[in-house]
């Protein structure tokens, strides 16, 4: 069995004048969804042998402030092809990771994330949910029915949670721009 959780950043700041996109750092907003799924974490004890992640800011500050609430480090390994990357790209990642990896966890952006959950998880309740949105903070865990990172397939995986940070706290629900 090999378990691979998707985390997209959260939510980030536009008002910030940074000459990047890669250096757009988390709203206020952000930072407290983000604390907020790493209590859930801790809560519901997810482990992780392994943490990719893109190197961008808001992906940085998203981890420092899950690890704030999930109590311990995570140790990610940043990796630029994970900024802004497809879902191919994703899953090129997903099947390269050793076979010593049980857990994976890979921290990025949409839309890449969410169509690389869409693509590999198979029908389901929790499926639909995702379909509908993929909001920021947002985890969704996979679980494959194989021995070999590079035996994950399409639509073979089954979304055992899909936790986003307005079912934890309705304040922190949809507005006009939480995408």
């Amino acid at each position: 069995m090999k378990i691979l959780t998707l985390l997209r950043h959260a939510k980030s700041t536009w008002d910030d004048p940074v000459a990047r996109d890669f250096d757009r750092p988390l709203n206020r907003r952000g930072r407290r969804a983000a604390q907020t799924v790493g209590r859930a974490m801790r809560a519901e004890k997810l482990i992780f042998d392994a943490v990719r992640a893109s190197p961008a800011l808001r992906v940085v500050e998203t981890l420092a402030d899950i690890e704030t609430g999930y109590g311990r480090a995570l140790s990610p390994d940043y990796d630029q092809r994970l900024y802004l990357a497809a879902a191919e790209t994703l899953l090129d990642i997903v099947r390269e990771t050793d076979d010593g990896v049980e857990r994976l966890m890979i921290v990025g952006h949409n839309p890449g994330l969410e169509r690389l959950a869409l693509m590999l998880a198979g029908p389901g309740a929790l499926r639909e949910e995702a379909a509908v949105k993929y909001p920021t903070a947002t985890i969704a865990e996979i679980r494959f029915d194989v021995a070999h990172w590079a035996d994950v397939a399409e639509g073979e995986g089954t979304i055992a949670r899909f936790i986003r940070p307005r079912d934890l706290d309705p304040e922190l629900g949809p507005d006009e721009d939480s995408y």
